[in-house]
């Protein structure tokens, strides 16, 4: 690493490998080092990938990681054991919850809902009662909070707890004494807080956010505890951020306090590297398409803006916090493919990176489609991971052969290629919910690929959407981690209301924005964030009366609530076709509170190509556009410069990403070094 004080780095955790990527401001040098997943001490696969960079950290300016260590720990069941106090008659809730089915069971009659979190020995009630409008019915019995407590810490042996009052979103103060009694009381257990983390209605949903908080509190703080304490040693001198799951980053001592925000930070790192990218190139419709290890997420990003929501699910359990639209499908470059009497299907089970798939002969039995890509001849096995690792092609093609093409009664190529084609069909119904189904069209959109698998991958899911460009960037395999170095500090504050859209009630609402500002100028002033950096973005969740569900409008200046009724019936009309006469309903407030950090600008390549230039070999590949084994010219991907086009069938590789390019594709290199693959449009 040069000497320059002015290198940043971002680390991304993923299921198969850690990415760590460091960007040199002085000369704009962009360099990628990965290193296996070590899930049995995730810190040390974050060192080891940083270790491929640099050995000290002392001249690093910025220091941001992703991590799905609280979401593993969710999937995994392997959180810490919890406890919940709410109000007496009421330790049911969670286990009641909405006793419906999810949508993609409604046909399962042998569904079974997950089991709660949180057994019931270890929820309890306590009187006291604040109704919907914020009043006191009954004090907090605080004798009973104690009591609670201690049943809790000292007979249960319980290190987290959960406080979750009804209608505290209208008045926390029963839940802030209750918690101040158990800190108290226990200062060395982890004490979650439910309007610390949501001051919005729906009891369930903020008693399942408040526990998954508790469930994952204290595995984040040691985790970040013990990372923070090995990069010190490595002479990190500046703050540690962790990556929020709705974009954003956050001082590793804030996502100690707020655990939850970060349970999907690794796939937001690629969302906002996407919005970075389509901002600058201008591309008003994109959608990124992540390829990691274990799973494939998908965005849809239009005026360089991703969608988001403020609900949204992990496992069965909801949870109400701002983050990223994200479709997740659990099929990746590791994820396993298997028969199911007599079907052929790939993941969600995933070799991950211990043992990984058979081709790393590590111990894997199982075929992946890392072992099919190989098998299609879409990867060179002497030159994976630009040669530090060595795969066996054999080994993958005997795997391959055995557990799939011989039940399948096809030959090897045939099952391999039927592999890419089970999770392109998967990828296709996740992209159709946020696009079709949102009355998106996605042949308008552009495809960004990236993630280890995604360039491979990517130009093959374009063809069968009808998408006609797939944008391969930079370092793709590090994406998610160069989104990371793109990302302001964020923190979102909110409040349910209930109240009339009315130019009165805006009025009436003023005092409850400026509280929730303050509350944002807080943590950005905790956070080391100047005043001129600062930017506090106000916003209303609106509905028609009557509506469960919301949009969410961003207050401009001068706005009244005939402006704001305009924009939420157009808005309403793109989204599901039609609007109503009738008025608007505000139901929650929210403040955005942003500081702006710098930012890596998008650099333009020196040099320049025309025409062809020589492929660096050549070898047989699977070609989908024609069903054929075809000679595949084979080009590094640093030899292309801008201006150069590719006619398909090609491969470029680049060591730690491969792309794939078929014989009715062409790939073009634009002036910052970006893959742009033309595809015709093939989609039905």
């Amino acid at each position: 690493m040069t000497s320059s004080p002015r290198t940043r780095l971002a680390v991304d955790i993923g299921g198969t490998f850690v990415d760590a990527i460091a960007y040199d401001e002085a000369t704009g040098e962009l360099r990628l080092h990965k290193a296996p997943t070590t899930p049995d001490a995730p810190a040390r696969g974050v060192l080891d990938a940083v270790g491929g960079l640099a050995g000290r950290l002392d001249d690093v300016e910025a220091f941001v990681h992703g991590t799905t260590l609280g979401l593993n720990a969710i999937l995994q069941r392997r959180g810490a054991d919890v406890g919940i106090i709410t109000n007496a008659g009421f330790r049911d809730l969670l286990e009641i919850a909405r006793a419906n089915v999810p949508s993609q069971h409604m046909y399962d009659f042998a569904y079974a809902p997950p089991p709660p979190l949180v057994p019931r020995r270890h929820r309890t009630g306590v009187p006291g009662r604040i109704d919907a409008q914020g009043a006191e019915v009954e004090p907090l019995d605080e004798d009973a909070v104690r009591e609670a407590g201690r049943i809790l810490v000292e007979e249960h042996g319980l290190r987290s707890l959960a406080v979750c009052f009804l209608h505290s979103y209208a008045e926390p103060a029963h839940e802030r004494r209750a918690a101040q009694i158990l800190r108290d009381a226990h200062p060395d257990v982890s004490i979650s807080v439910s309007t610390d983390i949501s001051r919005e209605y729906r009891e369930y949903e903020r008693t399942s956010t408040a526990t998954l908080d508790a469930y994952i509190r204290p595995v984040l703080s040691d985790y970040i505890g013990a990372l923070e304490g090995r990069l010190g040693d490595a002479g990190l001198s500046r703050p540690l951020h962790i990556m929020r799951s709705g974009g954003g980053a956050m001082t590793a001592e804030l996502a100690r306090r707020a655990p939850l925000m970060t349970v999907l930070s690794g796939p937001a790192g690629g969302v906002v590297g996407a919005s970075f990218l389509a901002r600058e190139l201008g591309r008003d419709k994109l959608i990124s398409f992540d390829v990691g290890g274990t799973s494939v997420d998908c965005c849809v990003i239009e005026d360089g803006s991703p969608g988001e929501v403020h609900e949204a699910a992990i496992d069965g359990f909801p949870l109400l916090i701002p983050i990223f639209d994200i479709r997740t499908v659990g099929a990746g470059g590791g994820s396993i493919a298997w028969m199911d009497h007599g079907l052929l299907k790939v993941g969600p089970q995933s070799a991950g990176a211990v043992p990984g798939p058979v081709a790393y002969g590590a111990g894997g039995t199982e075929p992946t489609v890392t072992d099919a890509a190989l098998v299609l001849g879409y990867l060179d096995p002497a030159a994976f991971l630009g040669g530090d690792m060595s795969i066996d092609a054999d080994a993958a093609r005997a795997a391959v052969a055995d557990r799939l093409a011989r039940p399948l009664g096809v030959g090897v190529t045939e099952a391999a290629a039927s592999v890419l084609r089970v999770l392109l069909a998967r990828t296709v119904g996740a992209l159709r919910e946020i696009t079709v189904e949102r009355a998106l069209d996605p042949r308008e959109f552009a495809l960004l690929a990236f993630g280890g698998a995604g360039p491979l991958l990517g130009p093959m899911l374009a063809r069968e959407m009808g998408i006609t460009e797939t944008v391969v960037p930079q370092v793709p395999a590090a994406f998610s981690a160069f989104g990371m170095l793109m990302s302001d500090l964020e923190y979102e504050f909110a409040t349910t209301v209930l109240k009339p859209l009315s130019d009165a009630t805006l009025a009436e609402l003023e005092p409850a924005f400026a509280d929730l500002e303050n509350q944002g100028e807080e943590v950005l002033s905790l956070q080391g964030v100047k005043p001129e950096d600062r930017t506090l973005v106000r916003r209303l969740d609106v509905r028609y009366h009557g509506q469960e569900h919301t949009l969410a409008i961003d207050l401009r200046p001068g706005d009244d609530a005939a402006a704001i009724l305009d924009r939420f019936h157009e808005l309403h009309r793109a989204r599901y076709g039609h609007a109503m006469p009738d008025g608007g309903q505000i139901l929650t407030l929210r403040v955005r509170a942003v500081g702006v950090l710098p930012k890596p600008g998008l650099r333009r390549l020196s040099g320049s190509g025309s025409g062809t230039p020589d492929p660096a070999g050549s070898r047989p590949a699977f070609d989908v556009a024609t069903g054929e084994t075809v000679p595949f010219p084979v080009y590094e991907r640093q030899a292309l410069a801008p201006g150069h086009a590719v006619p398909g069938p090609a491969i470029v590789e680049e060591g730690t990403s491969t792309t794939v390019i078929f014989s009715d594709q062409r790939l073009t290199v634009d002036v910052h070094g970006h893959l742009l693959v033309s595809s015709p449009e093939t989609a039905q």
